[in-house]
């Protein structure tokens, strides 16, 4: 019994180590996780192109097992799990997972999965990381997150452009024609040469324009403004300053940033 209840807590240790650690181990399998969340993404993409034979289903259910057993890692190290599984990123992750279990049942819905990798950049620990190891990160982070925004958004609305358009509509026939419908809806240009059918064709063509321009307008702010450097105040918390700041702008307290020596 002592045994059993060892190897369940070495289990659990060693899975929280790996999603939750601070070790080279655990960074090193979270970058594997975030390369392994494009890998599908991209491959999403590439097989609107053609028809689904066999060889696209076998490569559908074995991302789909990963992603399943990914899930349930997650579950088991979930402090409170209810909260987890109602959490609109599990939710999207279990629509994700089941359409490469099943991809004849939900076809197209793969694209979900990349709300996931969203979430995976957002995490403390991963951007921790993302910080340390690339230079260029860590002076751009918000340009690099706000474009982030930008891409999943055109990403998420073209795959469910191409979800629920590219049986009913001969307009849309690949992620390359729903992606194009995105992105001139997006950018106002409206050419007309595809339309979406239907009411919900609609409602989604009036999503793109409202949530793509807001997203779109903080993107080009966050590219124009000067560029700032994240530092805590000591005195007022005050997180952005100037890069060749002394003093805090909130309550004047003494800063002392950290710089690389070029701006």
């Amino acid at each position: 019994m002592d045994n059993k209840k060892n190897r369940a807590t070495g289990w659990h240790d060693w899975l929280k180590e790996l999603y939750e650690g601070n070790t080279e181990r655990a960074h090193t399998f979270r970058y594997g996780l975030l390369a392994f969340d494009i890998g599908t993404i991209l491959f999403v993409i590439a097989t609107s192109f053609s028809q689904h034979g066999p060889v696209v289903e076998a490569v559908d259910m074995a991302f789909g097992v990963i992603l399943l057993l990914d899930f349930a890692a997650r579950i088991y190290l979930a402090r409170h799990r209810l909260k987890f599984l109602l959490h609109p990123y599990t939710l999207a992750d279990i629509v994700s997972i089941f359409s490469f279990l099943a991809p004849l049942a939900g076809e197209g819905l793969g694209f979900l999965r990349i709300m996931r990798t969203l979430r995976l950049l957002h995490t403390y620990q991963l951007m921790n990381r993302l910080r340390a190891d690339f230079p260029f990160f860590r002076r751009n982070q918000d340009v690099v997150i706000a474009g982030l925004n930008m891409a999943v958004f055109l990403f998420v609305m073209t795959g469910l452009i191409y979800a629920t358009q590219h049986q009913t509509n001969p307009q849309i026939r690949n992620y390359a024609d729903a992606l194009y419908f995105t992105v001139t809806t997006l950018t106002t240009t409206g050419f007309g040469d595809i339309t979406l059918t239907g009411t919900w064709g609609r409602m989604i063509s009036v999503l793109v324009m409202i949530f793509g321009v807001t997203l779109f307008l903080r993107l080009a702010q966050v590219l124009f403004r000067p560029r700032k450097v994240r530092y805590s105040c000591k005195d007022c918390g005050l997180s952005l300053h100037d890069a060749d700041a002394i003093h805090c702008k909130h309550c004047g307290a003494l800063v002392h940033i950290e710089t690389e020596g070029q701006d």
